[in-house]
């Protein structure tokens, strides 16, 4: 009897899935202990949890849970658009920006086509790619900053879509205006960029890669709901392109794509600046004192831009458990091809202090 994997695509066969950072309710189960001991710092979520606006407005919209969303989230597009001070046909919604992502792929991608993005990408590029056949080029990452220069010099005649993250995930790099710059100025226009800028909240004086949405490039900006907003259960991204790219995206979304609930939540959580401005402080101030822990064990890290450091710690799996055996989960990288570092996402002060005499421990 032949296997059903003789039938089913032939990429599928070997493709990595992706390993999501481990759930609390998993490792307290397999712990013997309560959810309520578990210190998750392994997925990059926001330290204090979702927005009070939206979780009052998803109450609310609780009352009509009977009802199918809008499916062109017509108001959660508007609210982004006045946001960002484009139209709403710039903008595009996703069940989480990776949805986002599979649009691009379906659009844009075929067998034998190429995707271009930095060494040490997020990995949920290459595994999109890889399911429509594409073949990811990586281009080089000295010292974990992504070498645009290098992507340029990627690109082949069939390279169609260009990932940048921005700040980069998982290392924690920021690359400059002045380079965005010059990179858009080369990049062939038949090619579309993607940044994904999940972690854009996080940063003072960010790049606008916008302008470049607004002068009709082929450029889409993915950004999300999950982390600054706190949201991340609701699955609410979304892209921002020309309208006409825009229109071809479209194509491809699934009706009712994004819940009534996430759309209501999120229209909220757009405009709580006070939960975002707080949650920008306690990462700010937590992303400092983790660094400068880490000078202090002599550590080497990359300093962060976003809401989590890379640290190199020796044996990355190894670290993983002696953490998770005393109930704190950070994310090991070796699926990054980092086996040697660590991710740890910033949280409470209360949880950094935690994370790191537990890290004391186990480097002992």
């Amino acid at each position: 009897m032949t296997s059903i994997w003789d039938r089913a695509n032939p990429q599928l066969r070997d493709l990595v899935v992706y390993q999501p950072g481990k759930p609390i309710e998993e490792t307290a189960r397999e712990l013997d202990v309560d959810p309520g001991d578990i210190i998750k710092l392994a997925s990059n979520e926001n330290p204090l949890g979702p927005s009070p606006r939206g979780v009052t407005a998803m109450r609310a919209a609780l009352e009509s849970a009977q009802l199918y969303p809008d499916g062109g989230g017509f108001y959660l597009r508007d609210a982004l658009a006045a946001k960002l001070g484009l139209a709403r046909e710039n903008i595009i919604l996703g069940n989480g920006s990776n949805e986002v992502i599979e649009f691009l792929a379906h659009a844009f991608l075929s067998r034998g086509d190429d995707i271009v993005t930095p060494e040490h990408a997020f990995i949920a590029y290459k595994i999109i790619a890889t399911l429509f056949g594409a073949r990811t080029v990586e281009a080089s990452a000295p010292d974990f900053h992504p070498d645009l220069d290098a992507a340029l010099d990627a690109i082949t005649a069939k390279t169609k879509i260009i990932f940048i993250s921005n700040p980069n995930n998982p290392t924690g790099t920021l690359i400059s205006q002045a380079k965005i710059d010059n990179f858009i100025s080369r990049v062939p226009d038949n090619i579309v960029t993607v940044f994904d800028e999940a972690y854009f909240e996080f940063l003072d004086g960010p790049p606008d890669t916008l302008q470049y949405v607004r002068k009709g490039r082929n450029i889409v900006v993915l950004r999300t709901f999950s982390k600054i907003h706190g949201l991340a259960s609701l699955r609410v991204g979304y892209g921002v392109a020309p309208r006409e790219l825009v229109e071809v995206l479209q194509k491809t979304r699934q009706p009712f794509n994004v819940n009534g609930l996430a759309q209501a939540g999120a229209i909220a959580a757009l405009n709580d600046d006070a939960h975002q401005r707080k949650t920008k402080f306690v990462v700010d101030a937590g992303r400092e004192y983790l660094q400068e822990q880490f000078v202090e064990m002599k550590l080497d890290f990359i300093p962060g831009a976003a809401n989590f450091v890379m640290v190199k710690v020796g044996n990355g799996a190894a670290v993983f458990k002696k953490l998770l055996a005393q109930k704190i989960i950070i994310r090991p990288l070796k699926g990054y091809s980092l086996p040697e570092w660590v991710r740890i996402t910033v949280g409470t002060t209360e949880q950094n202090k935690k994370c790191i005499a537990a890290l004391k421990k186990a480097l002992l």
